[in-house]
């Protein structure tokens, strides 16, 4: 990075360490840490999303619908997250590369799918061959966030499900007294006094979020796990910065970094807890009230 650096071997030191940390693969490890923190800042509220069409498709009075909702959660809390961490981004790559075969190749009477492989014509490559590297990057990176999003959003919908059953059914009673659409009670009760019931729930999913963002690695992504190993393994003397298994110090710092994560999101949370509690009939509330007193 530094017109110092240019020749690594004439360096000792300290200079080498700071040659050694500023170089192109170093910026990318730290630039891998953004990645991280925009998967998950993404991943939350989609799955949240999610999370809440999945929670009032299982309320529904439509019986359809309400298979749908309760089939969803039911089905991807049932099986391992691996398995949809790895099927969703394939699946929803080879669909998508199926559709635009359809559209941009010429009919050839072969199948598709032959032979246990996948085989479009390069019109129908998402993205094409020629796309800058930034696309293919991004791309990978958006079938991870949907990926994430379906999973984390089928736990979420159990979560809220749980907190709309959980408010006291006098209250939507009282409001639909007053002449309240269903509509109006959802928007005007129910959703908003369901909140301090899920957050607990929805900490929980968000700390289980970022413990899983190392999975990114088997999705294709080099994250900050894919850059630690690969830097942190020996280097012999064909590399400019060799050295040896440093692995620990590389895992060591994201034991480091994750700590601080969860930490940080304990205390947020826990005021978000705590401004969500002020004037509700839960524990947490009324202990406030008595507090106050």
């Amino acid at each position: 990075m530094f017109a110092s650096c240019a020749d690594p071997k004439t360096l000792e030191g300290l200079a080498w360490l700071m040659c050694y940390l500023t170089s192109g693969k170093h910026m990318l490890f730290y630039g891998s840490f953004f990645v991280v923190l925009a998967l998950m800042l993404i991943v939350a509220p989609v799955a949240l999303a999610f999370g809440f069409g999945g929670a009032l498709a299982a309320r529904s009075h439509f019986a359809p619908l309400r298979w749908f909702g309760k089939g969803y959660t039911a089905m991807v809390r049932g099986v391992p997250d691996i398995i949809f961490f790895l099927f969703v981004p394939v699946a929803m790559d080879q669909g998508l590369e199926w559709l635009r075969h359809l559209y941009k190749c010429p009919s050839t009477g072969e199948p598709v799918w032959s032979n246990g492989e996948f085989n479009v014509c390069a019109a129908a490559k998402i993205p094409l061959s020629t796309t800058p590297q930034i696309w293919h990057e991004v791309y990978g990176f958006a079938l991870a966030v949907v990926a994430f999003a379906i999973v984390f959003g089928a736990f979420a919908a159990n979560v809220l499900y749980g907190a709309m059953n959980a408010v006291p059914r006098a209250q939507l009673e009282t409001a639909e007294a007053y002449g309240m659409s269903p509509a109006q009670v959802r928007r005007r009760i129910l959703i908003p006094q369901m909140w301090t019931y899920a957050l607990p729930g929805l900490s929980n999913l968000w700390l289980i979020l970022i413990k899983a963002t190392p999975l990114l690695f088997l999705l294709g992504v080099e994250d900050i796990v894919y850059w630690a190993r690969e830097l942190g393994s020996t280097k012999s003397q064909i590399y400019d910065y060799p050295h040896p298994d440093w692995r620990v110090w590389y895992f060591l710092a994201l034991l480091v970094y994750y700590l601080g994560m969860t930490r940080i999101s304990e205390i947020l949370l826990g005021r978000l807890t705590t401004r969500l509690a002020r004037g509700q009939a839960t524990m947490a509330g009324e202990a406030m009230r008595k507090a106050g007193a």
